[in-house]
């Protein structure tokens, strides 16, 4: 078999050139960072929990019809995803006071916000990923007005979806973030698409009736059980058996590989909504 070229290596995934074109193939890693790659650690069995998670959450946001760039996932740690043209902004919805907007306005943590807030983050690990506002993003072309205003309409709809899914399994979604990537049509039509992944990684998801985290917080904050707190969030959503995949703090390869791969049936049918007025060129 034919070496994959690696086009990009980020904290947590591998990307890799996809089997056609305009297709990539997403690795995801036991690596988990904090602090901007300060802190670091390999947590077994971390990826592949988060590569089924992801894989479901897309899929089932796909039915209610946001389009994302999932397509399938191929093994325990793979899957195909369209190829997008990544919009470097991430996107931040938060519907509880936690983590940075604690620490930045002094709010106590826990503290149920009157409306959820939306927050933009230039993605440049250089300098730390700065908070930007609509301003910064439109008079540096990072996106214009038009794919802005769908990527928060479209992070709208996707914080209404996930905070009913996860109420239903004894979770509170206090915030996430979410990354956007543009794809061109054939007779130059833009679309914006749901990119990245969404986990335990980039949400914060806390126990109804405990408060207890089982999110990234855990290796953020020391407090131990990381791979537990997902496997508990992957075995809530019917993910993975009850007994879990991890034993004894490490994962078991071959009821790992045994579990079904899911598969984006409704992009196969997908009608994307094209962007009203696109004023960026096509990249040729």
């Amino acid at each position: 078999m034919s070496k994959r070229r690696v086009l990009y290596e980020g904290k947590a995934k591998i990307v890799y050139e996809g089997p056609e074109p305009g297709t990539l193939i997403q690795y995801f890693k036991d690596d988990a960072t904090a602090f901007n790659g300060a802190k670091h650690a390999l947590i077994s069995g971390k990826g592949v929990l988060n590569n089924r998670i992801s894989a479901h959450l897309m899929t089932k946001l796909e039915g209610i019809g946001i389009p994302t760039h999932f397509i399938r996932s191929l093994n325990m740690r793979e899957q195909l995803v369209r190829q997008v043209e990544i919009i470097p902004i991430e996107l931040v919805i938060r519907n509880v006071a936690a983590g940075s907007l604690s620490k930045r306005l002094g709010v106590k943590e826990g503290t149920i916000l009157q409306y959820p807030i939306v927050e933009f983050y230039y993605k440049k690990d250089a300098l730390g990923d700065p908070m930007v506002n609509e301003h910064h993003i439109i008079a540096f072309g990072w996106a214009d007005p038009y794919e802005l205003e769908e990527m928060v309409q479209l992070a709208w709809r996707v914080n209404d979806y996930l905070n009913g899914l996860f109420a239903g399994i004894g979770l509170r979604l206090i915030d996430f973030k979410l990354e956007f990537g543009r794809l061109w049509g054939e007779q130059g039509e833009l679309y914006v698409l749901l990119a990245d992944e969404i986990s335990p990684d980039n949400c914060r998801l806390w126990d109804t009736a405990t408060g207890e985290k089982l999110d990234k917080d855990r290796f953020r904050e020391d407090l131990g059980g990381i791979i537990e707190g997902y496997q508990q969030i992957a075995q809530r959503l019917g993910l993975v058996p009850k007994g879990g995949i991890i034993e004894g703090g490490s994962i078991n390869e071959q009821l790992a590989s045994s579990l079904g791969e899911i598969e984006n049936e409704l992009a196969k049918q997908r009608r994307l909504r094209g962007l009203t007025k696109p004023t960026k060129p096509r990249k040729v």
